[in-house]
């Protein structure tokens, strides 16, 4: 198993890994033009040349940055990739020298078993809900929003 960068030949499968979970609500859908055009942000896990698991980190903000995307092939969870994608993503933003990054999840237990503490939304930068108008569920989000300091 390898935790990588993803790059351009990824997003296909990293397409695949978010979309069931997107047809259930509890993932944001992300359409191929948008996940060409963030694929620096990605980290893939791949074990015998198989995509199996995707996690973006998003600077939002001066000191904030967004985990968003982690996702898991259903068969595959429950092995600690989720934990080891978001570490990657934490290191990625303690090398960037963000201080707090947070996340919009219904996967509470996971993000505060990874150091997370939910907090008010509203808390939250204004700039950080662009994403939101693209979500089916807006404006009434359900999602916990959580962060963690660095």
């Amino acid at each position: 198993m390898t935790i990588r960068k993803a790059n351009v030949q990824d997003v296909q499968a990293i397409k695949d890994i978010i979309e069931p979970y997107a047809k259930k609500e509890i993932m944001l859908p992300r359409p191929l033009s948008e996940l060409y055009e963030s694929i620096r942000n990605f980290y893939v896990c791949e074990e015998d040349g198989e995509i199996i698991g995707c996690c973006a980190l998003q600077v939002s903000w001066q000191d904030m940055a967004e985990v968003l995307s982690l996702a898991v092939k259903p068969e595959h969870t429950r092995h600690g990739i989720g934990s080891i994608l978001l570490d990657a993503c934490l290191n990625d933003a303690r090398e960037l020298k963000v201080n707090t990054v947070f996340t919009l999840t219904y996967a509470v237990p996971f993000f505060e078993k990874m150091g997370f503490s939910a907090v008010d939304k509203h808390t939250l930068p204004h700039k950080i809900w662009s994403g939101c108008i693209k979500c089916p569920k807006f404006p009434n989000c359900d999602e916990v929003a959580m962060i963690r300091k660095l």
